[in-house]
């Protein structure tokens, strides 16, 4: 019986481990998405840094990233910035991407 409580006890490492990364990798993501729409509403420096930190707290709403969608969209229209559904996921992606890569080699 040891043996299925040691497989038990490692997979519920592995388990709270990757979701360590996944939260991590998402953290990362969103800050760099939110330094990027900081730039797309024309907001610099500590704003900026500012700004991305509300976008990382914005995704703790919710499951999923429709939280984040939602409060770039206000904050887009708040502004009158036009913009694109389609390009900021794009932009979401691509962040994504990168947060994972910077992650992974940390």
């Amino acid at each position: 019986m040891t043996t299925f409580d040691d497989r038990e006890k490692a997979f519920e490492q592995k388990f709270a481990h990757d979701a360590e990364i996944m939260f991590k990798v998402r953290a990362r993501r969103n800050r760099l998405f939110g330094e990027w729409v900081a730039g797309e509403l024309g907001i610099a420096g500590d704003e900026a840094s500012d700004y991305a930190s509300s976008i990382i707290s914005a995704d703790l709403e919710e499951e999923g990233d429709d939280d984040v969608f939602r409060k770039v969209k206000a904050d887009y229209e708040a502004r009158s910035v036009v913009y694109s559904d389609t390009d900021v996921r794009a932009k979401l992606k691509e962040f994504m991407a990168a947060a994972q890569d910077e992650v992974m080699s940390e």
